[in-house]
């Protein structure tokens, strides 16, 4: 899968969430939302310890400010808790992130994570 085109997150020193047509529906048909990556603030910084000093942030802080930003689009992706939705996978480099560090994974300059919904039926 191809990345959509729009806002280039290296440049915007941000991470950048993929998303699939049916949550981009919740975002005005926004396929990749920009979701910055370096803190804003001290008290940011503060309040997430998993950003370094090189300005890298996990997956749990990214979607932290999903949240902030999207909190329609990150109730889908997250559950009350938190956690990522059992029927809802998020990739990084084309490696689900449960199989690298969970919500622990840091996100390096530009990074950009899949989102993937499962979809059931019989």
């Amino acid at each position: 899968m191809s990345a959509p085109s729009g806002p280039d997150t290296r440049s915007a020193g941000a991470v950048g969430l993929l998303l699939p047509a049916a949550l981009a529906e919740a975002v005005g048909g926004q396929r990749l939302l920009v979701l910055p990556q370096r803190p804003v603030s001290g008290a940011d910084i503060g309040a997430n310890p998993e950003a370094d000093a090189a300005g890298s942030i996990t997956v749990a802080v990214a979607l932290d400010r999903l949240r902030e930003q999207q909190p329609g689009v990150y109730s889908r992706i997250c559950d009350e808790t938190g956690a990522v939705r059992r029927y809802v996978n998020l990739y990084l480099d084309g490696e689900d992130i449960r199989d690298l560090a969970g919500q622990s994974t840091v996100l390096a300059s530009g990074a950009q994570l899949l989102v993937l919904q499962s979809i059931a039926g019989g």
